[in-house]
């Protein structure tokens, strides 16, 4: 590696963020309180077809129902966290998960079907919380390698969280495993209450009564774009997700799968931790339209598992950043005092990406060819960054006109 990238790449931007006071206990209850939760499908699954004798249908319908709730959910309880704190909202929705996973194991299908919408509407906010409180923690010119650090504990999460329901049901039975999964999410809301993490800034803080900030105000267009980038890029990883099943199957090395996606997640993980501890900054647009651009050719590799492994490694190293960058734009456009409700729609555009691009991809495929999941939801995501770049091109030139500086929100960013 030569010096001038040494300089660039190096662990200081990481020092400083972890230095910070709060910072370090925050994320490490944050990659231990996502376990449970990234469980909750598998676990769900399971107990739907092997418990209830279901088809793989009916389970995906109940996990459709909480990826709905959770949508509509996530901005209705960050606007109460910005409202009445976050202790309260960790009450309502322990107690709603205590209930729901108590109960959900001995219920027939007719029942759950309903009751999984409201466990999903009321789901412990984990994901908006943290993203809030490392705004709350961290100064903007340290976020970036602070979401990179919370982007790359997602990935960590999710590469344990699947596995570990699979391997609890395997050993014991899916109906127990779904005992421990609302234990520990349980559990994880009684942590994240102890630790009690800051939703605003110390200066962010009312010395009187909360002055309202109207949502014309700070749902902007530019917001918006963001959101759709995000969805855009959840979009493009669902579907990948599903097209590289397809591709193994169709090429009779469906054993090579778990390889593959581990492969695609440490790439994700290492683009995570480059993207933090580069000197130079990179927008959601920019990111969005790599990730896009770079998932389309994947399906080329399909022949054998380790060329579909080698072709999702630009793509899988884009991952991890593309998350991160949305998430710090965010927390950068709207006002501390609704930074939950933002993170909250941002949670959900992020959910809403993610359960329309596996649907999508598994559609293509059928009337198709496994390949055509990777350019059809690859294209898809590319021409949403098409659609939100004259946003910030309108943008850009009106600063232009103001002689105002320009802040590189959506587009490829300077130093």
């Amino acid at each position: 590696m030569s010096p001038e990238v040494r300089t660039h790449v190096n662990m200081k931007p990481y020092r400083q963020a972890l230095a910070l006071p709060g910072l370090r206990s925050l994320l490490v209850v944050a990659v231990l309180a996502r376990i449970p939760l990234t469980a909750t499908g598998v676990t769900l699954t399971f107990h739907v077809v092997f418990d209830l004798g279901r088809g793989y249908g009916a389970a995906g319908l109940v996990g459709t129902a909480v990826t709905v709730g959770a949508a509509i959910g996530g901005p209705i309880l960050g606007r109460l966290v910005d409202r009445r704190g976050l202790r309260p909202v960790l009450v309502l929705t322990g107690v709603a998960e205590a209930v729901f996973w108590s109960i959900a194991p001995s219920l027939s299908y007719p029942l759950l079907l309903p009751l999984a919408f409201v466990a999903g509407s009321l789901a412990l906010p984990i994901f908006s919380v943290v993203r809030q409180s490392i705004a709350a923690l961290v100064p903007e010119d340290q976020r970036r390698p602070a979401y990179a650090l919370d982007s790359m504990s997602v990935e960590l999460s999710f590469m344990i969280g699947p596995a570990l329901a699979v391997a609890l049901v395997t050993a014991i039975s899916a109906q127990t495993t779904m005992y421990l999964v609302g234990g520990g999410i349980v559990a994880a809301g009684i942590a994240l209450w102890v630790v009690n993490p800051p939703i605003r800034e110390a200066t962010a803080e009312p010395s009187g009564p909360p002055q309202p900030v109207r949502r014309r105000e700070w749902l902007t267009p530019r917001l918006l774009a963001v959101l759709a980038l995000s969805a855009a890029a959840t979009l493009v990883l669902g579907g990948t997700d599903v097209a590289v099943v397809a591709v193994l199957r169709a090429s009779g090395e469906v054993g090579w799968t778990g390889a593959v996606l581990a492969i695609w997640a440490v790439a994700s993980l290492a683009g995570g931790f480059a993207y933090g501890a580069v000197q130079r900054s990179f927008s959601p647009l920019a990111l969005t339209a790599a990730l896009a651009l770079c998932t389309i050719p994947v399906g080329l590799g399909g022949a054998h598992w380790w060329l579909l492994s080698l072709a999702l490694i630009p793509a899988g190293a884009l991952c991890a950043p593309t998350i991160a960058a949305g998430s710090d734009a965010v927390s950068r456009l709207v006002p501390a005092q609704v930074r939950g409700e933002a993170m909250g729609l941002h949670g959900s555009a992020v959910t809403v990406g993610i359960a329309i691009g596996a649907p999508l991809a598994g559609a293509v495929i059928d009337a198709s060819s496994p390949l055509w999941g990777f350019v059809v939801t690859g294209a898809l995501g590319a021409l949403v960054t098409l659609v939100v770049l004259p946003i910030e091109l309108r943008r850009r030139r009106k600063a232009a006109t103001a002689g105002s500086p320009v802040e590189a929100d959506l587009t490829p960013a300077a130093h």
